[in-house]
């Protein structure tokens, strides 16, 4: 017999942003659930464990570092909203990236005088015009959820007048939030801009499992319900709202409010929207990253940075690979170059690798050639990544590889699109009167962005409307 259960709010995915919005919900004392169709939590941003080791999925860093003593900074704003701890995420800050392209390299780090003088010592033509766009940038409200859509490659050409430059300021941008084909939404453009190149990296000392957990025991502490390996089915409308939401365990549960991270599209289809005009919304940016498990510290051989975003061609193509996946752009992340609190241990190092890939040429491979074939672009991806960090293929022990069918497979996101639809949603209003969106097509961007997403539409359509906030 199925059950049913009423809540005033049903949160759909246990990520980061659906755990945000569960803790301050439940903080006010909102009976509040929150689902998950897998058993472990975190969304896009969780771990797992193989061959006796932990890894982190998605987590490469968290972009928005400040120290606690910036209070209006979006991480400290977070933590408040939370009542959370600063020491809670452990966060251990960078040491220095940078973007790698044909003869060009700039660095930076948690210190943005670092970036601004690269730009100027390299791009020395170009310093006054991307002085004005830092003014402009920091200025800017990216917090508006009513602000316009504009490209961010229109804005850039009031400032920069090198395409060179213009490709640099974008990759990693675009490598770490943007769901458009060789563009990106101007708000989100500063949102990530700010969080990377002006604030900075870090890394939590346990890596992401060091944030869920202080999520969940937070959420837990706050008496809300977590229900993990329990996925919607289906959401029956009466009219403009939700009804029911039916489980794929049969159970039906009612609320006053929904609030999904599942996207825009796919929620949509829980709904019965789902047809042509709906699937074509549904973003198609999606990658493939390779773990190289290392018998050594990086630093023994030489490589120190923690991120490199690199370019090899003239220009920098960021859409969909026309192969299986395209090495010729990508992201070098080493979780062992960040400034711990404690001296690492000996032993193993750890490279990540990350390119663009194709979801429809992943998923048209036979099983036997699927394992093949991941093996072969694993070599030819890191052959690649060489050109721009010291060899690392020389101290492998152990890899381990996803491909868009892994994104897919535990994210449930079409196309295994991992930053969701280009349109956005900033207000997380949806056709459907009580169902509300919050994540990745909420439209903020990064772990803290993803946080801040939940919480902003838990006050905007919850709180506020019963005068808690």
């Amino acid at each position: 017999m199925a059950l049913s259960t009423h809540y005033d709010t049903v949160i759909i995915g246990a990520g980061m942003s659906g755990l945000a919005a569960g803790i301050r919900l439940a903080y006010y004392e909102k009976k509040v659930c929150v689902l998950d169709r897998h058993t472990m939590p975190g969304g896009l941003n969780s771990f797992y464990r193989l061959e006796g080791r932990d890894f982190d999925v998605g987590l490469h860093a968290m972009t928005n570092y400040v120290p606690r003593t910036v209070r209006h900074a979006p991480l400290n704003k977070l933590l408040r909203q939370l009542r959370l701890d600063y020491d809670e995420f452990a966060l251990c800050p960078q040491l220095e990236s940078s973007v790698k392209f044909p003869g060009v390299t700039l660095r930076f780090s948690n210190d943005f005088a670092l970036f601004e003088s690269e730009v100027r010592e390299k791009f020395p033509k170009q310093a006054d015009g991307f002085e004005r766009l830092v003014r402009h940038i920091k200025g800017y409200n990216d917090t508006d959820l009513n602000a316009q859509a504009a490209s961010a490659r229109v804005v850039l050409k009031d400032f920069i007048t090198d395409p060179l430059l213009t490709d640099m300021l974008l990759c990693p941008l675009m490598y770490y939030g943007s769901a458009d084909v060789d563009d990106m939404d101007w708000a989100q453009f500063v949102i990530m801009f700010k969080s990377i190149y002006c604030e900075g990296f870090s890394r939590p000392r346990a890596g992401v499992r060091q944030v869920i957990s202080a999520l969940l025991k937070k959420y837990k502490a706050c008496h809300g319900e977590l229900r993990m390996g329990r996925g919607v089915k289906h959401m029956t409308l009466s009219g403009d709202s939700v009804a029911t939401i039916e489980l794929d365990n049969g159970d039906e549960l009612t609320a006053d409010t929904v609030l999904s991270s599942a996207g825009f599209v796919e929620t949509m289809r829980l709904c019965g929207h789902g047809g042509p005009h709906h699937h074509d919304q549904a973003g198609r940016m999606t990658f493939m990253e390779s773990i190289s498990v290392l018998d050594r510290q990086p630093a023994s051989f030489g490589h120190t940075e923690t991120i490199v975003f690199f370019n090899n061609s003239e220009r920098f193509d960021y859409r969909p690979a026309e192969d299986l996946a395209d090495p010729r752009s990508g992201v070098i992340c080493c979780p062992n170059n960040f400034q711990y609190d404690q001296p690492p241990p000996l032993g193993e190092g750890i490279v990540r690798v990350t390119n663009i890939a194709n979801y429809e040429k992943w998923c048209a491979l036979s099983k036997d050639d699927y394992a093949a074939r991941k093996r072969e672009w694993y070599a030819r991806c890191a052959a690649e990544a060489v050109r721009f960090v010291p060899d690392f293929r020389p101290y492998v022990k152990f890899i381990d590889t996803f491909t868009p069918r892994t994104i897919e497979k535990f994210t449930g996101h079409i196309n295994g699109a991992v930053y969701g639809s280009p349109a956005k949603f900033r207000d997380g209003r949806t056709r459907v009167k009580n169902l509300f969106l919050c994540g990745t097509d909420q439209g903020f961007l990064g772990i803290v962005g993803a946080m801040l997403s939940g919480i902003s539409m838990a006050n905007l359509h919850v709180l506020q409307r019963s005068g808690r906030t």
